[in-house]
């Protein structure tokens, strides 16, 4: 079993998903961030205690088959509320969401994603739908209308 299967078993047996993972220096420390998503209805039911509870099964796990050289700190958390799209699956589990990314060569859009497949997208602007292929876009990722709360 390689680290990344590993690791999605121990989430999965907690009902949540393993959404990416990323190793980082801060402050001259290593840290292995695990982030974690538990999509109903394509809302995120990520909870704090449910991180805990998953970090606790994860580290002894990573104790056997550490993910970097030396020591580190391990974090688990959500990807936040403007989250990095980096695969297919995640604009399938992210339909209904806004979404913003820039067009390679062109400008930068945003919209509501309506669908999404192994190949390419669909994201209505302004009452218009467009189809775009992963191949053509840069930076996807989820984004919140923060005048709508005003």
């Amino acid at each position: 079993m390689n680290l990344n299967s590993g690791i999605e078993k121990i989430i999965k047996s907690h009902g949540a998903e393993l959404y990416s993972t990323e190793i980082v220096k801060e402050s001259g420390n290593s840290i292995f961030r695990v982030y974690v998503t538990k999509m109903v209805n394509s809302k995120d039911l990520l909870s704090v205690d449910l991180c805990a509870e998953i970090s606790k099964d994860l580290s002894p796990f990573l104790d056997i088959n550490p993910p970097i050289d030396g020591a580190y700190y391990l974090e688990v958390s959500s990807p936040g509320i403007e989250r990095k799209l980096e695969k297919p699956a995640h604009f399938k589990s992210h339909i209904g969401w806004l979404i913003k990314f820039k067009v390679k060569g062109g400008k930068r859009l945003k919209g509501v994603l309506v669908n999404a497949n192994e190949d390419d997208f669909l994201l209505e602007i302004e009452g218009e739908k467009h189809s775009f292929k992963y191949s053509d876009i840069v930076n996807p990722k989820t984004y919140f209308d923060w005048e709508s709360i005003k």
